[in-house]
């Protein structure tokens, strides 16, 4: 199938999710083409029809930019463990699901570990920015430690890190609070005087 083929079809998967068409939109989600597939999972979404059983196929997909896709669309199942996601080879797929365990705020007791795993040893920048997010936002305690380490990495990391700190009091989160009114970065300086005013 031709790139211009694989795009029509993408599109009428897309219309099929506004219109109803169950049909075109399950069967898309065998189709060879990744885009067509990614597609498909949005559309399923659409039609209020994106459940566990369906985050589970899409969690298998052998396309990173599906599983992505998958992980985001993730964030409307809160009892959904996206473990697997956030051990994904693929960067921008354990991005996501950080940020979607933080739009849920993942209760399962396994998670917020990985996320301190991630928030202070991942490679990438924009892991460790959606996993200190994702903690800040989780607010378990377990996950103090590795927010006030972020809150010495790059400038976008600290920034999500200074925020992450509203849930938690104590004097390491005052210190770490004043340290960043110094920040080289106006934002992080911000930041921290939002939360100690």
């Amino acid at each position: 199938m031709g790139d211009g083929d694989a795009a029509e079809l993408r599109r009428n998967v897309v219309i099929a999710g506004h219109t109803g068409d169950v049909g075109t939109v399950e069967r898309a989600l065998a189709h060879d083409e990744p885009g067509v597939r990614e597609a498909a999972f949005g559309a399923l979404a659409r039609l209020g029809l994106f459940t566990a059983e369906v985050a589970t196929q899409g969690i298998d997909d052998p396309h990173a930019r599906v599983r992505c896709r998958v992980a985001e669309l993730c964030a409307e199942l809160p009892d959904f463990d996206l473990a697997p996601l956030l051990h994904d080879d693929d960067p921008m797929v354990v991005e996501m699901a950080a940020w979607s365990c933080g739009e849920h705020e993942s209760p399962l007791p396994h998670i917020v570990p990985r996320l301190v795993e991630l928030c202070t040893s991942h490679d990438e920048a924009l892991v460790r920015e959606a996993a200190v997010a994702a903690l800040g936002a989780i607010g378990d305690e377990r996950g103090l430690t590795a927010i006030l380490k972020a809150c010495d990495d790059k400038p976008t990391v600290r920034r999500r890190a200074v925020l992450a700190l509203a849930p938690f009091d104590g004097d390491d989160v005052k210190a770490a609070l004043t340290k960043a009114l110094d920040d080289r970065d106006w934002q992080v300086r911000q930041a921290a005087e939002d939360l100690l005013g």
